[in-house]
């Protein structure tokens, strides 16, 4: 005869996810181009797996608005960005840290600190099709009351951007590294979740979970082994 009340708590251990299950903490990098959906996505996710999530488009606006120069602003965005991750995690928080992932060093960063602590590392990137970018305008263009580092088109050209000029010539070349940046992500050789930007929000967070919940149960999997 079955044991109906450990059956019944065996049953309930199943149906929560791998992560939660196992007390894994995350490290999450989101990434995907202006539009995409990476801050809409990382603020329904983080309660969802008791996180923070740290706001770089934020920080640098507050530090452009300060009087900071542009490159300056970035650079010390990035900075302050890995110190609250890093207290983030002293405490026992899961992280994510929502930033465009442009350049290999910042998942360099982000893989050290998630090993130096002990996380999962997982990287979110919001998908779009490069050749069909009339949705990504779409958002751009609806946005109301964007940040200052926020662009509002993909021609945009920010304003404290002073090294790209100005004009038609300017705006097809933001138009063109726009669509570059949607063609080459920097993505990571494992651990990495691939959204299609176009899903709705529900579907999203819901295909989100479950990667996180495979990649915990592959983690777990090679550390038994």
């Amino acid at each position: 005869m079955s044991n109906l009340p450990t059956d019944t708590k065996a049953l309930e251990q199943q149906q929560i996810p791998p992560h939660q299950r196992l007390g894994c903490k995350l490290f999450i990098q989101m990434s995907g181009a202006p539009g995409s959906g990476k801050t809409t996505t990382a603020n329904l996710l983080a309660p969802r797996i008791d996180a923070i999530a740290i706001p770089h488009d934020n920080i640098k606006s507050l530090l452009l608005d300060s009087g900071v120069s542009f490159d300056e602003a970035g650079r010390i965005a990035y900075g302050l960005d890995w110190v609250l991750a890093e207290n983030a995690m002293r405490q026992g928080l899961s992280v994510i840290v929502d930033t465009p992932c442009l350049y290999p060093q910042i998942l360099d960063r982000g893989h050290a600190l998630a090993r130096a602590h002990g996380y999962t590392y997982c990287y979110i990137e919001l998908r779009a099709d490069p050749d069909n970018l009339a949705m990504l305008d779409d958002r751009l263009r609806a946005r109301v009351d964007p940040l200052r580092v926020q662009r509002t088109a993909i021609d945009d050209v920010l304003r404290d951007a002073d090294k790209f000029g100005g004009g038609a010539e300017a705006k097809e070349a933001a138009r063109e590294r726009f669509r570059a940046m949607v063609a080459n992500p920097c993505r990571p050789a494992s651990n990495f979740i691939v959204v299609d930007a176009c899903s709705s929000l529900d579907e999203r967070i819901d295909f989100v979970l479950g990667q996180i919940s495979a990649i915990a149960d592959k983690e777990e999997e090679s550390a038994v082994r």
